[in-house]
């Protein structure tokens, strides 16, 4: 009986075909502008390692003024980074699994396929990164925790760069120039892109990862000023590296990795003790603020998904009501201009209950089509977002393009809004027709 009813549904597409392509359109183009937002605002507000949300903390204290918070439209967060003297100390602990320092730099590389200087952005951090991050790699791996203290001439590049500089080929041991001093490569990433990028959101939420990796000690035996974000709440002189290692500046990032509950409650002990300590010496004039941030409340401490994002998909929604309205009305206008056929086949015996159904498949089969086209529609939408963002992810398109991709989430959102569509725009009109009494119309046939 369901074939029989699609036979139908699909012979009256084509006695009106304007309509039905307004139909078609009208839901396509909802469930392609829904779609789009939600996709993006998914990729958005995701946390892009979750399986370790209880293991990953952000270690963050409050060595602001007194006077003032270090996040003004936050005041009940303590600033984001930490001092280097803060940060070191706490590295010295046994207590996480894995702990990691890190900052970015600037940096310019020579070598290879690379004829010329190429600036890029690199990262200063400790051995511990790549596996509490998960990094994959490509060829080799990254270094251990004796090349942070040596420091060690040992380089990883991204997927990226070693393709710019060595074609994409096996780089391990190969020597390259970093900041005028040889660096042997001793690994090459794998495509890797967190979204948002959890580890490091002072200088764009969205932007892709560095370029190159070299150990921790390299920044104070080059004295590497970072190139984030550095905040500071009194004058201090900072002209040589040595004053800056030694100031209230914070702009070194912290990552632990503590395996279960105990090791947190540890760590939590320690950064408070500290903070005693230190608040006793002078420092800490603000009420004790140490925090262990999981990496999903990061996200939302740092307003990585804007409230304008969100009003965004609600008005999506809205668009998409308003299409589903007009196809409403567009159905029930025709079913409505089909009666006479219906009160004959009521008089021949059809119940009210096979009208709603026929008419119901009617509207399913305008809603796969329109999902169909939808599924088009969203890809060319999102093809758009990555045009209009397609330059340097290191500028102001600050790696959106990354996010506007067609999935499988992409793929559960179409269907189910186009089986929304179906009931929605279907259920009325569907039961409308039903309701027609047939002996108005078999008097005038």
């Amino acid at each position: 009986m369901l074939g029989y009813y699609l036979r139908l549904a699909l012979k009256s597409f084509t006695r009106d075909p304007g309509a039905t392509a307004l139909m078609v359109f009208a839901i396509a183009l909802g469930i392609g502008v829904c779609v789009m937002t939600l996709t993006v605002y998914h990729a958005m507000a995701g946390n892009p390692i979750w399986w370790k949300n209880d293991r990953l903390y952000a270690v963050t204290m409050d060595s602001w003024a007194a006077e003032r918070p270090a996040i003004r439209d936050q005041p009940q967060l303590p600033p984001w980074q930490l001092t280097y003297t803060d940060a070191t100390y706490l590295f010295n602990s046994s207590i996480p699994e894995r702990k990691v320092l890190m900052y970015p730099v600037a940096a310019v590389v020579m070598g290879g396929n690379q004829g010329k200087p190429l600036k890029v952005t690199s990262r200063v951090t400790s051995a511990d990164f790549f596996p509490m991050f998960e990094a994959p790699f490509r060829y080799g791996s990254g270094w251990n925790a004796s090349a942070d203290a040596g420091p060690e001439p040992v380089i990883v590049l991204s997927y990226d760069l070693n393709e710019r500089m060595f074609g994409g080929a096996n780089s391990v041991s190969r020597i390259l120039r970093w900041n005028n001093h040889d660096f042997r490569v001793v690994g090459v990433l794998d495509r890797w892109q967190p979204q948002p990028r959890f580890y490091d959101l002072t200088k764009g939420h969205f932007n892709e990862p560095e370029a190159a990796y070299v150990p921790w000690g390299w920044g104070k035996a080059l004295q590497l000023r970072t190139v984030g974000e550095a905040k500071y709440w009194k004058f201090e002189k900072l002209d040589t590296f040595e004053q800056l290692l030694g100031s209230e500046v914070t702009w070194i990032q912290m990552w632990v990795e503590l395996p279960d509950a105990k090791a947190r409650t540890r760590m939590q002990t320690l950064l408070d003790t500290y903070w005693a300590e230190q608040r006793k010496a002078g420092r800490f004039a603000r009420p004790q603020n140490n925090r262990l941030t999981t990496v999903s409340q990061w996200l939302r401490d740092n307003q990585v998904v804007q409230d304008d994002n969100r009003l965004l998909v609600v008005l999506a929604f809205v668009f998409l009501g308003v299409c589903l309205l007009n196809t409403v009305g567009l159905l029930l206008a025709k079913f409505l201009s089909g009666a006479p056929v219906v009160g004959i086949r009521r008089a021949l015996g059809a119940s009210r209950s096979q009208i709603f159904i026929q008419h119901l498949v009617h509207a399913g089969a305008l809603a796969f089509a329109g999902s169909l086209l939808g599924v088009g529609l969203t890809a060319l939408f999102l093809w758009g977002v990555r045009s209009m963002y397609g330059g340097d992810p290191d500028t102001s398109s600050g790696g959106y393009q990354a996010l506007a991709h067609f999935n499988v989430i992409s793929l559960v959102w179409v269907t189910g809004l186009a089986v929304v569509a179906a009931l929605v725009a279907g259920l009325y009109p569907a039961w409308r027709i039903g309701r027609v009494p047939p002996a108005l119309y078999l008097k005038s046939q």
